[in-house]
Order: structure tokens, then sequence, then C-alpha cells
């Protein structure tokens, strides 16, 4: 039983990881390229607040009780969109001081090639 249920949460998280369009956008600013979009990624948490505002207005004013998960994928999207900026500022320093130590070495190394030619 437990293996079944294992599996199943495996397939699922595959299944959302691989088709929902929030955990793309992600999967895309999480790429050497894509990093530079975290910040500007950040702006897409107002439109799911604007939407878990009219969502939770709408259950207020007597609407149905199933909105009450819309509102939390809205504010799990928000809170996914809000967290990626400053982790998409930290990965592209991060990228940027390696790539700056990768071509120091290959600098110092060609340097050595030519100091050991002459």
């Amino acid at each position: 039983m437990i293996r079944q249920l294992w599996t199943l949460s495996v397939h699922t998280r595959a299944f959302l990881r691989r088709y929902m369009p929030t955990n793309v956008l992600l999967d895309a600013i999480r790429t050497r390229r894509g990093l530079k979009w975290g910040v500007p990624a950040m702006l897409l948490a107002v439109p799911y607040l604007l939407a878990a505002s009219t969502f939770t207005t709408l259950i207020a004013d007597g609407g149905p009780g199933w909105l009450n998960f819309l509102v939390l994928l809205c504010l799990w999207n928000t809170m996914k969109f809000v967290i990626m900026g400053p982790v998409s500022l930290i990965l592209l320093s991060s990228v940027r001081v390696s790539e700056a130590a990768a071509a120091h070495a290959e600098q110092r190394a060609m340097a050595e090639l030519v100091d050991q030619e002459a």
C-alpha cells in the first residue's frame, strides 16, 4: 500500500512538474539563460494576489466552498514567484563568479603555456 502511494505521488509530481504553466516557467528561469528573468517574474505574483483577493471576496459573499482551493493555489503560486526573484539573483551571482574564476584560470593556463614555449 505504501509503495502504491509512493508511486502515485511520484507520477503526480512528474505530471505537475512537466505540464503546469507556473512550474514550466520556473524551470525555464532556473536555466543559465533564464536567471536574469527571476526578478521580472516576481511581477507575476501581483495577478495571483488579485485573483486570490477576488476569490476570497466571492467566498465571503456566499460563493461555493471549492473556491478556497483556488485561493490556496493562487497564494502558493504567489509565494513561488516572490521567492524565485531573490533565489535567481543568488544563483546568477554564483554562476557569474564561477564563470569569472574559470576564465581567470584559463587565462593563467594560457600565460603559463606561453611562458613555457618562450
